[in-house]
């Protein structure tokens, strides 16, 4: 990477825009960056780290980018153009800032910014490759191949930091060759191995546990069983991760799978006796059973034998009852014929008396020819009404045409008369309505100019009260400006005043902080002969910190007080010039006085369209009442006509009713009349013929009741009748005797039962005494039953989990063979394996091969630098305490032949061998991010401790880098550099900020 122009503005303790060309300044090979202390020479540093990453070294990250001494309207910028590999790229970062508003007062926060772009050496021009802060890092970092931390380190060579780097115990080397050779995953791994033997481990003890818990379930499930193995192995004394715990879990349920099959071999055994003994037992119960049942069968027989002989006569009576019935039902149909037959007999009869009893007197007493006669004629007189029943309705249509045509005739009278009365209005209404739309028209024309007047008269109103408030105001920030002004003044001086006060005392400052063997932070040299001391007056950093900031305060205070005056001003000045010179009042009486007459003409012109609205109307209601009126008449003439014809035919009709009617109010009630006669004529007819059919039927069914009764022997029917029975209680007699039947063939058959008698002969049955023995003998085998399923559970349980402890124990084998695998990786990667001889952990071997090529890089520009006396290397012993192995660093003495610590290198010995390992780092980094070639390095102070001699033998190495093509940029207050290096960049601070320049040997 090469570096040809920077650009920066408003950064750090720049006000302005400053560049530096490094292609100048390269062509020497070795340039300069000089100037007074607080001048601004790392901020050129921090410029070129921002613009590649978007930030600043880590010690520098908290302060704000942005120059105090910067105009408000200066944005804060970097551009750096630079080659890297083989491309020619210019990257320009904007930071997040403050700046003043672009309209009203006040400031916003502009968003950071970045462009990306590349140079076209075929067409001469740049070309835009990217905005996105993202891409653009990771762009430039992809190239670079380092972070921004190793490139503050590789390129922007901290000797300070090496200079503890090369004192530094190993745990401080370790932070930093970490951040710089990222080996955070080395550690990564270390820890990755440790959580898989942490996971591991837990595995094998989750399985030992369970494993132990199998144990304890055999246990249970065995019982008396599992006493023990024969070594004594229990589950209670075993504990997760023993050696013989899974031998001991196996043991333990065979020998208790053996004890519980002996127990159950015993069970099986006592089982088959009580078996035995329980069949002998159900077998004699049985028996016993059979004998009482027999006898109670027999004793029942004989009294059920007794019972029927008591009820022999109850017997015969009943079946004389049945006989009789049975006869007495052959006479049942003749009398029901009998009783049916008089009942419609009596029926017809009271039907006929009362059809007779709705007739008139006069046909009352006739026979059935003479009322079908009396119907016949009536008939005919009702089918006579019929021409007349048309008449009256025609003439009840007539009378409702009648009073319709009336009704019509009257609402064309109410119609005429309304439009006679509105038609002598009409001329009237239409000159009154069209007067007024002509007013309403003007009135709109008259508001259009009003508004325009009001409008221009309104914003000239509200300009003068924004002028006449605008100019307080103004007043008061002008005021607020100076005050503001004169308080930034004195503080600016204060603080002036101060830094030259500390300057004066930086060296007794400088020397308040040296320490008996440390470094002096400008020499370098751990010896300190003669320190300043400063005197009462002496003027802290503290101090200087809040006096800076105490300015920074005033001066924004001042900044925000002038943009709010400007801004101020200009709104004065455009209100005043859009109220012209009139005064307010003036200016409000105007806008009253249009704003009365211009309200008078919107309310005139309001109604233009409410008037017209009304005009058109009144037109269409003068047509329609024309047309209304005309159409009245018409129907008036028609009406006329119609009425004298419906009323001739109307007076027809009603003759023709008259004489149809008779002596009825009408025809309806007359045909009703005829109608009721006729239907009563029938229905006594009717009633006649069927009383007399009836009376008919009674007498011959008297004569059939009483020739069934004589041919079923009994003297009279009503005898016959008293003899039958209801069907229910005939069924309910046949069932009686057939029961009797049924239980004196039983007892017959019960007695006559060979082994019931036998069993009668015998003594009574001891059925109590034969169920207490079964009861015991079943009692005993349900005791030897549980007890053998118990058993054979207990074996087949046994046996379950004896394989599932053999499957646990295969399964749990792979596991503790790889937490021993991991276990062994683990305590190497951490080294605390007895295999690790050197106890390195894994992070710890990387660095140390990193450190070793570091040393080997360094030695080579050390020996020059020391002509030959001192070479650094790579040290393997463990630090002091608890401290890391293999990252120490010894030096070699060639004139004393001895290896001894590099803390013991003197102030400028240790500048030299710090510079020697910083260019070794940087190349071994350069070579380990991809061998990205470095061609531009800056070395940071350190060259005061060197006596002429070796200040030339540094020079000399630094200045073979050029052979390289390397330029090198010496960052350094030293004198004796000013005049040995002409390539200069100069770093001038000032009251308004800091600029460069360049100088040449022929500026000086």
């Amino acid at each position: 990477m090469r570096l040809h122009r920077l650009a920066v503005a408003a950064f750090g303790p720049f006000a302005g825009t400053q560049e530096v060309d490094f292609d100048a300044l390269s062509g020497a090979g070795i340039f300069l960056l000089q100037g007074a202390t607080g001048a601004g020479k790392t901020s050129v540093l921090d410029a070129v780290c921002y613009a590649l990453y978007g930030g600043v070294p880590g010690v520098r990250q908290g302060g704000t980018l942005r120059s105090h001494h910067a105009e408000p309207h200066t944005p804060t910028e970097v551009a750096l153009d630079f080659t890297l590999a083989g491309r020619r790229l210019e990257v320009t970062r904007r930071p997040a800032q403050p700046r003043p508003k672009r309209n009203g007062t006040g400031v916003t926060t502009e968003r950071a910014t970045t462009l990306l772009r590349e140079h076209d050496p075929a067409a001469g021009e740049w070309r835009g490759l990217s905005r996105s802060h993202q891409e653009i890092g990771e762009e430039i970092g992809g190239l670079l191949g380092m972070t921004r931390e190793q490139f503050c380190q590789v390129v922007l060579l901290p000797q300070g930091d090496f200079a503890r780097f090369l004192r530094a115990d190993a745990e401080a080397r370790a932070k930093l060759l970490g951040r710089l050779f990222d080996t955070g995953r080395f550690a990564a791994v270390e820890d990755h191995l440790a959580e898989l033997r942490r996971r591991s481990q837990e595995a094998v003890r989750e399985g030992d546990e369970r494993l132990l818990h199998l144990a304890q379930r055999i246990r249970q499930a065995g019982g008396p069983a599992a006493g023990g193995d024969a070594d004594g192995w229990s589950p209670d004394a075993a504990k997760p991760g023993e050696a013989d715990l899974a031998d001991g879990v196996l043991g333990y349920a065979a020998v208790a799978r053996a004890t519980a099959g002996e127990l159950a071999d015993a069970a099986e055994l006592r089982l088959h006796t009580a078996e035995s003994a329980h069949t002998a037992a159900e077998g004699h119960l049985q028996a016993v059973r059979e004998l009482a049942r027999l006898q109670r069968l027999h004793a029942a027989a004989r009294q059920r034998q007794q019972a029927l002989a008591e009820r022999r006569q109850e017997r015969a009576a009943l079946g004389e009852t049945l006989r009789r019935a049975r006869d007495a039902a052959a006479v049942a149909p003749a009398l029901e014929l009998r009783d049916r037959t008089a009942a419609a007999a009596r029926h017809a009869a009271a039907a006929e008396e009362a059809a007779r009893a709705a007739l008139p007197g006069t046909v009352a007493g006739g026979g059935p020819e003479q009322l079908d006669a009396h119907e016949a004629r009536t008939r005919q007189e009702l089918g006579a009404l019929d021409a007349a029943r048309a008449a009256a309705a025609r003439s009840a249509g007539i009378a409702r045409e009648l009073a319709t045509l009336d009704e019509e005739s009257r609402a064309d009278e109410d119609v005429l008369r309304e439009a006679a009365g509105w038609l002598d209005d009409w001329d009237a209404l239409r000159g009154g309505l069209q007067r007024r739309v002509d007013e309403a028209q003007g009135a709109a024309t008259r508001a259009e100019q009003l508004a325009a007047e009001h409008e221009g008269a309104r914003r000239r109103l509200d300009a003068a009260e924004r002028r006449d408030e605008l100019a307080g105001r103004t007043d008061e920030a002008r005021h607020a400006h100076l005050v503001a002004g004169e308080h930034a003044g004195q503080a600016h001086e204060t603080w002036l005043e101060l830094k030259e006060r500390r300057l004066d005392g930086m060296a007794a400052e400088l020397a308040a902080r040296l320490a008996d063997g440390e470094p002096c932070p400008v020499c370098g040299s751990a010896a300190h002969p003669a320190p300043a001391t400063a005197d009462g007056a002496h003027v802290g950093e503290h101090e200087e910190n809040e006096a800076l900031a105490a300015y920074r305060a005033a001066e924004r205070v001042r900044e925000e007080a002038a943009l709010r005056l400007d801004s101020l001003r200009q709104a004065r000045d455009a209100a005043a010039e859009a109220a012209g010179e009139e005064s307010r009042d003036a200016l409000a009486a105007a806008v009253a006085d249009v704003a009365g007459e211009l309200g008078r003409a919107r309310e005139l012109a309001a109604g233009a369209l409410a008037v017209r609205e009304r005009l058109d109307q009144a037109h269409e209601e003068h047509a329609r009442r024309v047309r209304g009126r005309q159409q009245a008449e018409s129907r008036a003439a028609a009406r006329a006509s119609r009425a004298d014809a419906l009323t001739a035919e109307r007076a027809a009709r009603d003759a023709e009713v008259r004489a149809a009617r008779g002596g009825a109010a009408g025809v309806e009630e007359r045909a009703g009349q005829l109608t009721s006669l006729a239907g009563r004529l029938a229905v006594a007819a009717r009633a006649a013929r069927e009383a007399a059919a009836a009376a008919e039927r009674s007498k011959d069914a008297d004569a059939r009741v009483a020739d069934a009764a004589y041919r079923a022997r009994f003297e009279t029917p009503e005898e016959a009748a008293a003899a039958l029975l209801d069907p229910a209680v005939l069924l309910d007699v046949e069932a009686r005797l057939e029961a009797w039947q049924a239980e004196e063939a039983a007892v017959a058959e019960a007695l006559a039962e060979p082994r019931a008698a036998e069993a009668a002969a015998r003594p009574p049955a001891a059925v109590g005494a034969a169920e207490e023995a079964y009861a015991a003998a079943a009692g005993r085998l349900r005791t030897a039953a549980i007890a053998g399923d118990n058993a054979r559970e207990r074996c087949d349980a046994l046996a379950g989990l004896s394989a599932e402890a053999a499957d646990r124990v295969r399964r749990l084998a792979p596991l503790r063979t790889e937490h021993h695998r991991v276990a062994r990786l683990a305590s190497l990667a951490a080294g605390t394996s007895a295999e690790n001889e050197r106890k390195m952990r894994l992070e710890s071997y990387v660095l140390a091969a990193r450190l070793e090529q570091v040393a080997a890089a360094a030695t080579a520009r050390l020996a020059r630098m020391s002509s030959g006396r001192f070479t650094l290397v790579h040290s393997d012993e463990r630090a002091h305490g608890r401290g890391r192995h293999g990252l120490g660093l010894h030096v070699v003495d060639a004139w004393t032949g001895t290896e001894r610590d590099t803390a013991t290198l003197s102030g400028g010995e240790s500048f030299f061998a710090s510079l020697a390992l910083a260019l070794g780092l940087s190349d071994v980094v350069a070579e380990e991010a991809g061998g990205v070639r470095l061609d531009t390095l800056f070395i940071d102070e350190g060259f005061g401790s060197l006596d002429e001699q070796t200040l030339d033998e540094v020079l000399d190495v630094l200045d073979a880098l050029r052979e390289r093509d390397r330029t090198v940029g010496i960052v350094s207050h030293v004198p004796e550099l000013r005049r040995r290096i002409p390539a200069q960049l100069e770093v001038v601070k000032g009251r308004a900020g800091s600029y460069v320049r360049h100088r040449t040997a022929a500026d000086r």
